[in-house]
């Protein structure tokens, strides 16, 4: 039983010192060897002759005949040539031939693709009478694609002509009324910018009816 503090062990006798070859590993004995599997026949004589005479009825020559003309002939691998030394490589895989593009289903649109198109299709065109029923309600008309482009280009044209009248000011505004009006034109020409934006983004715009 083990306490603490020093272990009280049993004290080796000198007699059991470590001896030569004494932590060899021994090996086991010696057994006869025993064949279990069978011996193989053995070599024939000098003096044994093999059986001759003994011929075949078939005539190989009319046999090879026949195998070459009722064969198929083996058509030769496709290759392409890209050196005047006459390197070789397979045709089939060098992308040259173009077998992709005569496959059955090659340039159809797939058929989740087509699926998904028609279900936003769909959706949009709900969407779209959604709006048109809440608009009617609310006293809205949508902008035709004739009205957004003129508006969109009396907006670039109001927006050269503040650009310019902006890049007309002094260099130094030494006065209130200068700040003032440099302030007003960046706020108008921001305003403008961000309208222009707006148009150019969405193509679908929506405006109430004057009464």
């Amino acid at each position: 039983m083990k306490t603490m503090g020093p272990a009280k062990l049993e004290v080796p006798s000198p007699k059991d010192f470590l001896k030569k070859h004494s932590k060899e590993k021994t090996l086991p004995p010696k057994k006869k060897f025993e064949r279990n599997e069978p011996r193989k026949p053995p070599v024939p004589l000098r003096t044994d002759h093999p059986v001759m005479g003994i011929q075949s009825e078939k005539n190989f020559i009319n046999t090879n005949a026949a195998d070459v003309i009722m064969g198929v002939a083996k058509k030769p691998k496709p290759v392409f040539v890209d050196k005047r030394t006459g390197d070789k490589h397979d045709l089939e895989t060098s992308g040259l031939v173009p077998k992709y593009i005569n496959k059955k289903g090659y340039g159809v649109t797939p058929e989740y693709i087509r699926k998904r198109n028609e279900e936003v299709k769909k959706a949009q065109e709900e969407y779209d009478d959604y709006i048109q029923e809440n608009l009617k309600e609310a006293a809205m008309k949508r902008l035709s694609d004739e009205e957004r482009v003129a508006v969109l280009q009396g907006l670039k044209k109001n927006w050269e002509e503040v650009h310019k009248e902006f890049q007309s000011l002094s260099v130094f505004i030494d006065s209130i009324p200068k700040k003032i009006r440099k302030q007003k034109l960046e706020e108008e020409m921001k305003q403008l910018e961000h309208d222009i934006g707006v148009l150019e983004k969405h193509k679908i715009i929506y405006i109430a009816n004057k009464q």
